[in-house]
């Protein structure tokens, strides 16, 4: 279940979060919850490993905001270096940040269907 104190637990900026959101904690996490369905990091992961690196910038800033905007920072810390290395056009092997940022979404989503 996606709560204030486990987002904390997990790693989240639940308090500059909640402040983006007028201080409203359930509105916060309904746009915490709105983030499970997306699937754009493996999109993302897609997109890079075809060497489309215009696009996979595109879909990356996109999920740094959302996830910054939202201050779900274990997987925006990951999100945020690949979209600097893709800014500057970087052949590097994305896995490992890919794989953390895709690793702590599914502890989201452990998180929300969690019924405890």
């Amino acid at each position: 279940m996606i709560t204030i104190d486990n987002l904390r637990n997990y790693g989240a900026n639940v308090d500059e979060g909640v402040s983006r959101c007028l201080n409203d904690e359930s509105f916060y996490i309904d746009l915490v919850k709105s983030c499970i369905p997306d699937t754009r990091i493996d999109e993302l992961e897609q997109l890079i490993g075809a060497g489309e690196l215009d696009k996979a910038f595109e879909v990356a800033h996109a999920l740094k905001g959302m996830y910054g905007n939202i201050s779900i920072t274990p997987i925006y810390e990951p999100i945020s270096r690949i979209t600097e290395l893709l800014r500057s056009r970087e052949k590097v092997d994305y896995s490992e940040l890919l794989n953390t940022a895709k690793k702590q979404k599914e502890r989201l989503i452990e998180m929300h269907n969690a019924r405890t």
